[in-house]
């Protein structure tokens, strides 16, 4: 997509999507039944508290494991999607495999019909979006036909996550193009494939597809956008189209950082971007990032006038969690010994957890198709200066929030928005 394509579109996107497969340690079972049961429709009482906490708790651990392996690249995840996608799946794993999930989930003390409860609620306030904001969350199941899933199991992620079980012939060379058109559905074609193949002892594949589409609630001026200079960590320059303007913002500025939130629609959901001062660089900015952190500077935001110059953008980005969970402590729901008993009586374990997003930022607005630490506090604030200009012409943290949900949605590290 060339760039005079992407200014005719005029919005931002982002797109996460999530899969994740589970492969049969032994022979399949006699396939049976699905049961079926009504939808629980989720109220409109508040977002549990405890799955409010733990959703950003597991986002920034997340984040830092996958930064510490990818620092010098750009990086985009939904931690809501890979979160949705691992919590269908803990309904039907058992014992130590149970334990396991549920702490890299940071679930402390939930049990899992409150977190299943939870999720409900969280998916119906999520897209209960405003008229310039559109927010989808979609869950699917997709089947081996000769296995007999569970019918708790079934009953369980369709009522809470909406998820209904699509059972496929795995030998069929057709069957990604099934699961690949629903996923290019869900997110507007930003995502076309998640699944390369199927390999014949695969049983499960769960997948959550993310879809946001805002529109500023100030929108930039086209005329106004200009190439400049945008400086790489290695010293060196791009011309790039940075946007501008000038308004009254929510704002933050420490010896460390500037940031600034930028408003879609109503003002629900937002951008927030964080940029190190010319002093100091990502490493030591992320070296402070936690969920702790993260909760206190939103606190500390404060309108001001001044005037943002920020880079237009686009970033596909795709990586394979495996890893990153392992760390997290998840490693024996990819060992032989993983316990998914309550999915079906077919031994199995988690083979893969893709995870692949979309964003595109421009004038318009945005399109996306997803442990405290010790001693380390807030910055000290510096005294606002009348107006202030940021201008982010080098790499950057950003993030897409739910001020409503207390939802980080996706996070990013924009280090060349040039690729």
């Amino acid at each position: 997509m060339n760039a005079q394509t992407l200014k005719k579109i005029g919005i931002l996107m982002t797109a996460g999507l999530v899969l994740l497969g589970l492969w049969g340690c032994f022979r399949p079972t006699t396939p049976g039944a699905i049961a079926s049961s009504p939808i629980l429709t989720a109220t409109d009482t508040p977002v549990n508290p405890q799955l409010t906490d733990a959703q950003t708790r597991f986002s920034f651990k997340l984040w830092q494991h996958l930064l510490a392996q990818q620092k010098k690249e750009n990086i985009l995840i939904s931690p809501s999607s890979v979160a949705i996608a691992l919590t269908m799946t803990y309904n039907g794993a058992s014992g130590d495999t149970q334990t396991a999930m549920h702490d890299a989930l940071e679930l402390q003390g939930m049990s899992l019909s409150e977190v299943n409860q939870a999720y409900a609620n969280l998916k119906q306030r999520l897209e209960q979006s405003d008229p310039s904001v559109q927010l989808k969350l979609a869950n699917s199941l997709w089947g081996r036909n000769d296995i007999n899933f569970k019918p708790d199991f079934l009953q369980q992620t369709q009522a809470y996550y909406d998820a209904n079980l699509r059972s496929l012939d795995f030998t069929d060379p057709a069957t990604p193009k099934h699961i690949n058109h629903w996923v290019s559905k869900q997110t507007q074609g930003k995502i076309p494939q998640i699944v390369d193949q199927v390999n014949p002892n695969d049983l499960l594949f769960l997948i959550n597809a993310t879809y946001f589409k805002g529109n500023w609630q100030n929108e930039f001026n086209p005329n106004l956008t200009q190439n400049r200079p945008f400086h790489l960590p290695n010293g060196q320059e791009k011309q790039h189209p940075m946007m501008f303007q000038t308004g009254s913002y929510d704002y933050l500025e420490t010896e460390q950082f500037q940031a600034i939130r930028l408003p879609y629609g109503e003002g629900r959901f937002s951008l927030y971007i964080f940029l190190p001062q010319a002093d100091h660089n990502l490493s030591q900015f992320y070296s402070q990032l936690n969920s702790t952190t993260w909760q206190t500077w939103l606190g500390q935001f404060a309108q001001q006038d001044g005037s943002i110059t920020l880079p237009r953008f686009q970033l596909e980005y795709g990586v394979e969690l495996k890893p990153v969970l392992s760390a997290l402590g998840m490693d024996i729901a990819f060992s032989d010994n993983a316990d998914f008993s309550g999915i079906s009586d077919s031994s199995a374990k988690i083979d893969r957890v893709k995870h692949k997003t979309f964003i595109e930022v421009n004038e318009k607005g945005t399109e996306a198709a997803a442990v405290t630490s010790v001693g380390i506090v807030a910055t000290s604030i510096r005294p606002p200066s009348n107006p202030f200009e940021m201008v982010v012409d080098r790499p950057f943290f950003y993030a897409i929030y739910d001020r409503e949900t207390q939802t980080p949605l996706f996070l990013g590290s924009m280090v060349n928005p040039a690729i």
